[in-house]
């Protein structure tokens, strides 16, 4: 539970000593930009997460900031969030690594929202939203970065708005500060629609969030969050849309993993071969995945989506906990800059640097699948052209992990280098991590059949697809057969 209370503002003269520098190096950052409001309203975590309390952050300070009329920037709320990063430098919550790294994870979360006329204090709703997003980093072990984006599916405030899911960018005002225990960097949480969130999902953040930029009521430079906004960026300005599509074509998605529901059932074997590992299918316990086939997946993940020295993915893991409220599928971007993203060649890799001694060897078994069977829920399924237009397409690859077990489906392309599918034998399995390698000329023929998942609308379920010459089948289900799977 989180109390609000006035902060303590800079120490008294005399018990700097005893103030945390990393708590102090961030309050430092605050009263640059707010050198008038040296005691901001605060949420505090009453009992503090390193004592056995549930919320990460020890702070959330909220400051009044007046925008900047002359570029036509409106008042709004500022939120900054204290304990993504180090601040004791003391082991009690982070590990110390030195000064060099990160502090902690690296950042901390600041939230930007539009100020209501005749509003004379920030609502707090906002606090328990950076606590439920810094309870996903600790719990996951998954950093955010600039472009990421966040598939919440409830109005941000639980009111009855179309902001439902969440940006996230670089602080336009907080710079990156140096403390005692490392580098800390502020990420902004970007309030969008379900509408912006696909379209960041089937191109890239980035890309959204430039057009946000350009229009006001959006969110306009310093993209303020307005909860009240009833249109898109595609309302507003239709030829967004355009460029939006042109992104798409030229350079595909940047969308490489999706935690979701799904599992997949190898056709191949009877299920009564004990030695089969059709323990995948629903109704059955599914095996563990090896340290091995893990790590590699974080791996393959990693190149796929990072060039920045943390992963954007969560380990696999089935004990992990996925915020509550991110119903279905979670979603990770890669950070990269536009620049970054023209430079990758069509030629996409499983491989990374340093997964080299990890990649599978002769005494880690593939098995060969003649015939498969994918199973997802309607959200996973609608990801489905996404993947296979926005990257296999792009000579890249694209990966589905269960939420509910060990179960992970990778798609990859014929440019992709590092798979154990290939186009000799397109479906290989190590234990419960499947591997489908889809040639070209398959993929335009699988778009063609899965056009109607392009409407993302609720349909009726269940929804089969079938491709017998090919031996693959794809079942579109409810979320009751993958919460029930006993049923």
């Amino acid at each position: 539970m989180d109390e609000v209370r006035p902060s303590s503002g800079a120490p008294a003269h005399g018990l700097v000593p005893l103030f945390p520098p990393g708590l102090q190096a961030i309050y430092g950052e605050c009263r640059r930009l707010y050198p008038e409001q040296a005691n901001p309203l605060q949420v505090t975590a009453i009992v503090k997460y390193w004592l056995g309390g549930p919320d990460p952050l020890d702070y959330i300070s909220m400051y009044r900031n007046a925008g900047c009329p002359a570029q036509d920037i409106q008042e709004h709320w500022h939120y900054v969030s204290f304990g993504l990063s180090d601040l004791y430098g003391d082991n009690r919550v982070h590990e110390f690594t030195g000064a060099d790294g990160p502090s902690g994870f690296g950042f901390e979360l600041t939230f930007r929202l539009k100020r209501e006329l005749g509003e004379t204090a920030p609502p707090t709703w906002p606090a328990e939203l950076m606590q439920g997003l810094a309870r996903y980093v600790f719990q996951s072990e998954n950093t955010f970065c600039s472009g990421d984006h966040v598939s919440w599916h409830n109005p941000l405030d639980n009111s009855e708005s179309r902001i439902q899911h969440m940006l996230l960018t670089e602080d336009p005002q907080m710079q990156p500060i140096q403390t005692p225990f490392g580098t800390v960097s502020f990420l902004q949480i970007v309030g969008v629609c379900t509408e912006e969130l696909q379209a960041a999902q089937q191109w890239n953040g980035q890309g959204i969030l430039e057009l946000m930029r350009g229009v006001k009521v959006a969110g306009g430079p310093w993209l303020i969050t307005d909860m009240r906004r009833g249109e898109t960026i595609f309302d507003i300005d239709p030829h967004l849309q355009e460029r939006v599509d042109q992104g798409i074509e030229t350079e595909g998605s940047n969308l490489s993993g999706v935690s979701a529901k799904c599992v997949w059932d190898d056709l191949s074997r009877p299920p009564e071969d004990e030695e089969d590992s059709r323990s995948i299918c629903i109704g059955s316990q599914p095996r563990r995945l090896s340290d091995k086939d893990t790590e590699q997946i974080r791996e393959t993940l990693r190149k796929g989506l990072e060039f920045n020295s943390k992963a954007a993915l969560p380990p696999i893991n089935s004990q992990r906990q996925i915020i509550c409220s991110m119903a279905g599928v979670v979603q990770f971007l890669s950070a990269r800059s536009h620049s970054q993203a023209k430079e990758l060649s069509r030629k996409d890799s499983l491989e990374s640097e340093s997964s080299a001694a990890i990649v599978p060897h002769e005494l880690v078994r593939t098995r060969q699948l003649e015939s498969v069977h994918l199973k997802f829920n309607q959200e996973s399924g609608t990801l489905l052209p996404l993947c296979l237009r926005g990257r296999l397409l792009h000579g890249r690859h694209f990966t589905y992990k269960s939420i509910n077990g060990d179960t992970a489906i990778t798609f990859v392309s014929t440019g992709v280098e590092g798979a154990f599918a290939t186009e000799e034998h397109p479906y290989a399995a190590h234990g419960p991590w499947l591997q489908i390698l889809l040639t070209e000329e398959f993929v335009e023929q699988m778009l063609g059949d899965l056009q109607e998942l392009n409407i993302r609308e609720e349909t009726k379920l269940p929804k089969e697809y079938s491709w017998p010459e090919k031996k693959l089948k794809i079942s579109v289900l409810p979320d009751s057969v993958f919460d029930n799977p006993l049923q």
